[in-house]
């Protein structure tokens, strides 16, 4: 229960957890949050802990800051992992908890991780020890907490976001794990060629423990040389091929990079586009959910000032379909580009969602009869398509100052064009049609102005 890897033999710990820093000075990244003139910082080093959520991406740090909190503050250190953890590992966890706080001064950390697997009665369960001080409760979460965690724990423990490493801060927990005899490779005395330790902090992805593991599994592919083991580019592509880009499909990178795609079209990014699109993909997401998200933003962002746009996206989706991811993704790929170059306009999706908030807050209003059918003849009788005028036996087709709308709400207009693709001819149509309307001596509701 104390510590995860208590029972595992140092020598036999992947080069991540030995490479872990023994003190918060060896500590890399954070800054925002540990610099000297951190708040958080100084908390630590005064021992004033307090229960908080670290949330961030995996290999930055969470777990190891946890334990570094409770060796600063001399406290006891816990550990359970929702993913392995229930109810009972909760209780047990509790029960330990309340006899090192009576056995002994000690404060007890208790290190929650994966916290936001944890179902929301498990998550309460830990609620009255937060509050009568049973344990300073630290959580790691590489989800939103907003949206995983109940608010009565958020509403005990304060948010601190931990942030992917820089290529710097890589490449000084790179060379600390080159460079150190006891629990690093130094003995190795590895050579990278070329620019493979360059690659090699890039491929990391801001995430040490990700770093050091391809450092390690390099480090078995390496090969004799004059001055010690080499790391030349060729070995270091072996070992990138293998590797999977970080990304989860259920949680907050994917929807940070669906996020930056929307982004980049509606902002008319083709760059940003496509390579937010090409990073989806290497992720390993289903390349018809972004098929999915281009209908939408054809619609959303682009509407009518190129309906085209609708028709390339449909088309790249049944190419998918047709021909299988290898082409079929390329064929995605275009549609973001096109979708990105094309004009924009939401004036579409404006004109929609107000035409459905007033439909919901307006009274059931009736239809006019003069748009009715008259299949019957009662519904004749009762007046049902009185004066109804067939567009095309009018002057080019349009019956100038007809009503398409009920009476109450026929001055409203939804739909207004931007001056942008399409829409600019379509807004030169509109008022051409609206002068007709204010000249035409059969103006259905000769009160409402148009």
């Amino acid at each position: 229960m104390t510590d995860l890897f208590s029972d595992i033999a140092p020598s036999y710990q992947p080069l991540a957890a030995k490479m872990r820093p023994a003190t918060l000075s060896g500590y890399i990244g954070q800054s925002h949050l540990l610099g000297a003139d951190k708040p958080l910082r100084q908390a630590i080093e005064q021992g004033a802990l307090h229960s908080m959520i670290l949330w961030g991406p995996p290999g930055v740090g969470k777990t190891t800051l946890a334990k570094l909190l409770a060796q600063t503050a001399n406290a006891h250190f816990m550990s359970i992992s929702a993913v392995l953890s229930g109810v009972k590992e909760i209780r047990a966890a509790i029960d330990e908890a309340k006899h090192v706080a009576i056995s002994s001064a000690k404060k007890v950390i208790l290190f929650v991780d994966e916290v936001h697997r944890f179902n929301k009665s498990q998550q309460d369960a830990f609620l009255p020890y937060i509050e009568d001080g049973t344990f300073i409760f630290v959580g790691a979460t590489t989800e939103n907490p907003s949206f995983e965690l109940n608010n009565a724990l958020l509403s005990r423990a304060r948010v601190y976001l931990l942030k992917n490493l820089t290529e710097a801060e890589i490449g000084t927990v790179l060379t600390q794990a080159l460079e150190d005899s006891h629990n690093g490779l130094a003995r190795m005395r590895l050579v990278f060629e070329g620019k493979a330790l360059q690659q090699l902090t890039q491929a990391s992805g801001g995430d040490a423990r990700r770093a050091l593991n391809l450092l390690e599994i390099a480090a078995d592919l390496s090969v004799e040389g004059p001055r010690g083991r080499v790391i030349g580019e060729r070995q270091l592509q072996e070992v990138l091929s293998h590797s999977v880009r970080r990304f989860d499909k259920q949680g907050d990178i994917f929807y940070d990079m669906i996020s930056a795609f929307h982004k980049s079209v509606r902002g008319s990014s083709a760059d940003g586009a496509l390579y937010w699109c090409c990073r989806i993909l290497e992720g390993g997401a289903d390349p018809l959910y972004i098929a999915r998200r281009l209908v939408a933003i054809a619609s959303e962002d682009i509407g009518n000032a190129d309906p085209r746009a609708m028709q390339v996206v449909l088309s790249a989706w049944d190419a998918f379909e047709r021909v299988g991811p290898a082409e079929g993704e390329r064929a995605i790929a275009q549609a973001a580009v096109y979708c990105a170059c094309a004009p924009k306009s939401n004036s579409l999706y404006l004109a929609y969602n107000q035409c459905r908030a007033d439909i919901k807050a307006d009274a059931d209003l009736d239809v006019p009869h003069h748009l009715r059918n008259a299949p019957t003849k009662l519904m004749q009788e009762l007046g049902y398509g009185d004066e109804y005028r067939y567009a095309h036996d009018e002057p080019n087709a349009y019956a100038a100052g007809e009503q398409y709308l009920p009476q109450q709400i026929a001055d409203r207009r939804y739909y207004r064009p931007s001056n942008r693709g399409l829409e600019i001819k379509i807004s030169e149509k509109m008022r051409f049609l609206a002068e007709q309307d204010q000249r035409s001596s059969k103006r259905r509701y000769l009160k409402t102005s148009s």
